[in-house]
């Protein structure tokens, strides 16, 4: 019995000392971690950090896009071929457009200033031979009303040195002649005063088309390289279709001008059109009445 319980003593001390013994293995077996848990957590910084670096190589990239600013002249030097050759056409359209506009605002302020003093001289002759010297001198060449009293008395004239009785018998009929002769310069007006007016009519009615022309061909080279480049980022797409759309706004920006010119020069020419018949009735009067008085 006493050997039995001393049996039993020694294999208590026994597993003891070898739990004791042991004890620093389990201790460092459960801190130690499990190698596919480590490779696991090894590769995980690594592909998040992979992931990062994407992330602002791909954020670089979009702001590079969004930081470079789009000016109308770099969108001109980066368009294709046909949509400069449309771009340049307009904006040659527009230079002419202002050209013509101070050409005729010009001719215009000479225009009226010419006639209001030819009319103050016209209106003191006190015969159709002054009327004639007035109308024929250098100061007034050109002018569109001094033209035509200088035919309506030229042609009075031409009647009197062909033996007619101006002043008797033949006074209709020299007086209906000159009214023809009045009748065929004003008829040359219009023409005379309506130079650039095509130009302005083409210019305000086609500009608007060629600059959209300009557009849908920029539109359809930009859908092009969206296909190509497999990708609808919006830094990509933006800048070749605000290209396209430049050449629209530079159409626009030749045409508005151009119909407000001609409309503006439309009314001037009508203004002058109605000034023309008021003296071509004016003249024919004076030379009427200076026939009966016998000059």
């Amino acid at each position: 019995m006493r050997d039995s319980k001393k049996t039993n003593i020694l294999l208590a001390m026994v597993g003891a000392a070898v739990l004791m013994a042991s004890s620093p293995v389990l201790a460092q077996d459960a801190t130690a971690p499990d190698p596919a848990v480590a490779e696991a957590t090894t590769e995980a910084p690594a592909t998040d950090a992979a992931a990062a670096t994407t992330t602002d190589e791909a954020a670089t990239t979009d702001e590079g896009h969004g930081g470079e600013s789009l000016t109308p002249i770099k969108m001109f030097m980066d368009s294709g071929i046909v949509v400069k050759v449309v771009m340049i056409g307009l904006l040659v359209a527009s230079i002419f457009t202002w050209v013509i506009l101070i050409i005729k605002m010009i001719e215009f302020g000479g225009l009226n200033s010419k006639t209001n003093r030819f009319l103050e001289n016209f209106r003191g002759a006190r015969s159709i031979a002054d009327m004639r010297k007035i109308a024929t001198s250098d100061e007034f060449d050109g002018n569109p009303l001094a033209d035509m009293a200088a035919a309506a008395t030229e042609e009075v004239e031409l009647s009197r040195q062909a033996g007619l009785s101006v002043t008797g018998e033949h006074r209709d009929a020299a007086i209906t002649r000159a009214s023809a002769a009045v009748s065929a310069v004003q008829s040359g007006l219009a023409g005379r005063l309506s130079g650039g007016q095509q130009f302005l009519a083409s210019t305000g009615s086609t500009a608007p088309f060629v600059g959209l022309f300009g557009t849908v061909y920029g539109v359809m080279n930009s859908f092009i390289g969206i296909a190509e480049s497999n990708t609808t980022n919006l830094a990509v797409v933006a800048p070749g279709i605000a290209e396209a759309l430049l050449a629209t706004g530079i159409g626009l920006f030749a045409a508005i001008p151009a119909v407000i010119f001609y409309n503006y020069f439309n009314t001037r020419i009508s203004a002058y059109g109605i000034r023309s018949d008021g003296f071509a009735a004016e003249l024919i009067n004076a030379i009427s009445r200076q026939l009966d008085k016998g000059a």
